[in-house]
């Protein structure tokens, strides 16, 4: 077994740092995947609707908007999950750019001086805009816990874009569940003193559940400027998880969560057709 999981590291190693920028669907192809090297500590059936399987290794965190996985060797979150409603997305808190230490890590979160003269935004995991229905959730969305490093062209471009695009989605449903992260391995950069990895991809996975409409999406962008739209990057769930290790969705019935995460339907969230 240990063996097997070593050849699987490294296959997908090889696949993170050749896998050209538009992939779409051929992830699918990438099927040997283990979806996790860290034993589950938790009954998946008591898990909330938005939360990946829960791993070892890993410092689970629950604050008022989102709950995270904070993974200390990378000195940041592998994946954050909130629900998003569309009542909360027309809040506006008085937005301030300040960043915190995360009062439950002490100590293992990144640093201004880790960002400082970085060539790095401090990107948010969960936007603020999608927190800022109350002072403190607008707050907790600064923890640098929330925060992973993101080149500025992709910050405050096609990943803004598709956070944008979200809080529409939220409104059209009513209500999203959303995960969203970093794709975290041991052989990413590192930047500032506390030695922070630089992400080469991130995700994010959308879901509604709700009776009539049952349907996610899921999208991996790499960490760079793109002049693509966003449906470009549009993966089906199952696909996501291949490529991040992660099991998306675990308290769903396994029939519908077989149904709903094994394929990708573009029109039903408005978006263009691939070719």
């Amino acid at each position: 077994m240990t063996n097997r999981n070593g050849i699987l590291t490294n296959l997908r190693k090889k696949i993170l740092s050749h896998i050209p920028t538009i992939f779409l669907f051929a992830l699918a192809a990438v099927t040997t995947c283990s979806p996790g090297r860290y034993a589950q500590i938790s009954a998946t059936s008591n898990l909330p609707l938005e939360w990946p399987e829960l791993q070892d290794n890993y410092n689970l965190v629950t604050h008022k908007g989102f709950a995270l996985a904070f993974d200390t060797a990378h000195r940041q979150a592998r994946w954050v999950a909130y629900v998003l409603r569309a009542e909360r997305t027309s809040e506006k808190e008085p937005r301030t750019n300040r960043f915190y230490p995360d009062p439950d890590l002490p100590g293992r979160t990144a640093t201004d001086s880790d960002y400082r003269k970085s060539g790095y935004d401090r990107g948010h995991l969960a936007p603020a805009a999608d927190m800022n229905w109350s002072a403190e959730t607008l707050k907790e969305s600064f923890y640098y816990s929330n925060v992973s490093p993101q080149k500025p062209e992709f910050n405050r471009g096609i990943w803004k874009k598709l956070e944008s695009r979200v809080r529409t989605w939220a409104q059209q449903d009513s209500v999203l569940y959303v995960v969203t992260g970093p794709v975290l391995h041991d052989s990413l950069p590192r930047m500032g003193n506390s030695r922070v990895s630089v992400p080469a991809y991130f995700y994010k996975s959308i879901m509604v559940y709700k009776p009539g409409i049952k349907k996610a999406i899921a999208f991996i962008m790499r960490n760079e400027s793109s002049a693509q739209n966003i449906e470009a990057f549009a993966v089906s769930v199952d696909s996501l998880e291949r490529f991040t290790g992660l099991n998306f969705f675990p308290s769903l019935p396994d029939k519908e969560e077989e149904q709903i995460e094994k394929s990708v339907c573009l029109p039903c969230w408005n978006l263009k057709r691939l070719d």
